[in-house]
């Protein structure tokens, strides 16, 4: 005879263990109040970069909800791993502060902000064990969105996009049949030039399509080789519509009307295009998430 635990017991054992995670959650969020402010302040200035930033903590909470069955079907107190994981956050956390580190741009915000997850990840395995840290190591490595990225990442990622802009617009304007030139970051076709600035790289929509690519992957393909090559399609394609912004803007200046240059599908166009990469991801998410549908095995009779 197998013995199981009554659902009851289990659901009152749990619900001590989450009261007892909030609580250390809470206790640790006014410690670190300083930098998880900063953090929010961050957020909130950084329109294109870090805008994202106050999402990632509640999308986090909502997917360790959304697959609770799962991730705390087995839990242990972890007393002495969580502990000492957490010691060692508070440490790497008064060395940040201490300035053992580079404090170089917003590098130790960054420091900072990487310190207090590692002490909320500690938190979780002391409450739940190593087997839930397991089944939860999505969500939890969900939260290092939060760190908001080093200037010196920032700016290198912001050149790549850049870049890739740049080429992909150079090329959809040659492949429609318009003149056109380039230096470096600017593209000359007849009667106007443009320059793929730093604010034309459009980093807030290539980062809200990498997250949105990295939710889908997570919550509905099984299979690992998907989810990575979904994501990348995801990455590559932030590139490619953002190619297809600038030269629809360019031509329809052009041609229709000089003001696309200035005009509000210039300044708030991005969630248009953001809309049109998903559509064209989406035949390739159906067709990954019905080839990933694991076919159940005929059953047989009981004994």
């Amino acid at each position: 005879m197998v013995m199981s635990i009554t659902p009851m017991r289990a659901l009152v054992g749990n619900s001590r263990r989450h009261a007892m995670f909030v609580a250390f959650i809470l206790i640790s969020s006014l410690a670190f109040y300083k930098t998880l402010s900063a953090v929010i302040r961050y957020s909130l200035a950084s329109s294109d970069s870090g805008s994202h930033i106050v999402l990632i903590p509640i999308i986090s909470f909502f997917l360790l909800y959304l697959e609770r069955q799962r991730i705390f079907s087995v839990t242990r107190t972890s007393i002495v791993p969580g502990a000492t994981l957490a010691l060692l956050g508070i440490l790497l956390y008064w060395l940040v502060n201490r300035g053992s580190f580079s404090q170089t741009g917003n590098r130790q915000l960054s420091l900072e902000t990487l310190c207090v997850l590692l002490v909320w990840i500690a938190g979780f395995l002391l409450c739940y064990g190593f087997a839930a840290l397991r089944a939860a190591a999505f969500p939890l490595l969900f939260l290092l969105l939060m760190v908001p990225l080093p200037d010196v990442i920032l700016d290198r990622t912001i050149y790549a996009l850049q870049s890739g802009s740049t080429e992909i617009s150079y090329l959809i304007f040659q492949l429609v049949g318009t003149p056109v030139s380039r230096h470096g970051f600017l593209l000359s076709v007849p009667g106007v030039t443009i320059e793929v600035a730093k604010e034309c790289s459009s980093i807030r929509s290539s980062i809200a399509l990498f997250i949105t690519c990295l939710l889908a992957a997570h919550l509905y393909l099984r299979t690992t080789w998907k989810k990575l090559v979904f994501v990348v399609l995801g990455l590559l394609l932030s590139v490619v519509k953002n190619g297809i912004r600038i030269t629809t803007l360019t031509l329809l200046s052009v041609y229709v009307d000089p003001g696309f240059l200035y005009g509000r599908l210039h300044r708030q166009g991005g969630f248009v295009f953001f809309l049109i990469a998903l559509l064209i991801l989406l035949p390739v998410f159906l067709w990954m998430e019905k080839s990933d549908k694991v076919r159940k095995p005929a059953g047989r009779p009981e004994a």
